[in-house]
């Protein structure tokens, strides 16, 4: 009998210990007037670590606009690691209700992440897709001086002058077969940085025969993340990482390496 209580009380005391750990995906609303809502993603080690934590941005693209904060954990960044996904780093992923990514609003969040987690402001990264690689570059030509590299998948820019862009390591990836942004909108940036001499910072690649959903593969990889967290500000020159290579064949296999856990 005595053996059953203790049993019991360790279990008890685990179930305690266990849900007195702060949960590593945690949803914002409203916490920013006129903004974003979004989610925040910690790491486990976060909340050991002394040393402040690199932070990536998601920005979902189009179909995933609105105000239901479930549908960004669909796919991307967030599901990503929802699959198992090992994240060595703090992650936000704001919501965008209508329209275009506005880059001050996501600065808001990016601010607000500042304030209210330990972020490593030199190693803060961008990436997105369709309407969230139009954010993320969008983005960094706004922000250049806060963005250590960023990613921008089928995407383009707004903006008329992308001079800016030229300061950040920027990987752009496009396919060629994709119907729902075309190939152009990534080329235009690509040539618009040409004409000024402004690609020593610039990877680009355009991915033969490759539809526009497929780019989203790229989410679950972890060299994505591994080129992504290899910059920082501090960085002499702020160099683009040319070492780590991602091909469109390996996209066959973005989920191999996935336990597919759920939350």
């Amino acid at each position: 009998m005595r053996c059953k209580i203790a049993i019991l009380l360790l279990w008890c005391c685990a179930c305690m210990l266990v849900q007195a750990q702060p949960s590593d995906m945690q949803q914002y609303r409203n916490v920013i007037p006129g903004g974003y809502n979004f989610w925040v993603y910690a790491p486990h080690e976060y909340y050991a670590e002394t040393e402040p934590t690199p932070l990536i941005i998601f920005l979902h693209g189009a179909s995933l606009r609105g105000n239901n904060l479930q549908r960004i954990r669909s796919y991307g960044t967030l599901d990503a690691i929802d699959k198992g996904r090992e994240m060595p780093a703090l992650v936000v992923a704001p919501q965008n209700p209508s329209g275009h990514w506005i880059p001050e609003k996501v600065h808001e969040v990016k601010e607000w992440m500042c304030r209210n987690y330990e972020v490593d402001t030199s190693r803060i990264y961008v990436l997105g897709m369709s309407l969230g690689g139009y954010g993320t570059m969008d983005y960094c030509a706004t922000y250049p001086d806060e963005v250590a590299a960023a990613m921008a998948l089928c995407g383009g820019c707004t903006k008329r002058d992308v001079s800016a862009l030229g300061q950040v390591p920027l990987w752009i990836i496009h396919g060629t077969a994709d119907r729902a942004v075309n190939i152009n909108e990534s080329k235009k940036v690509v040539e618009a940085l040409k004409r000024d001499q402004l690609t020593e910072r610039l990877r680009y690649d355009w991915w033969a025969g490759v539809s526009h959903g497929a780019l989203s593969r790229l989410f679950y990889m972890n060299k994505t993340y591994e080129w992504l967290l290899s910059h920082s500000l501090d960085d002499p020159d702020r160099p683009v990482c040319r070492d780590i290579e991602i091909s469109q064949h390996e996209m066959k296999d973005a989920y191999s390496d996935l336990p597919s856990r759920r939350r």
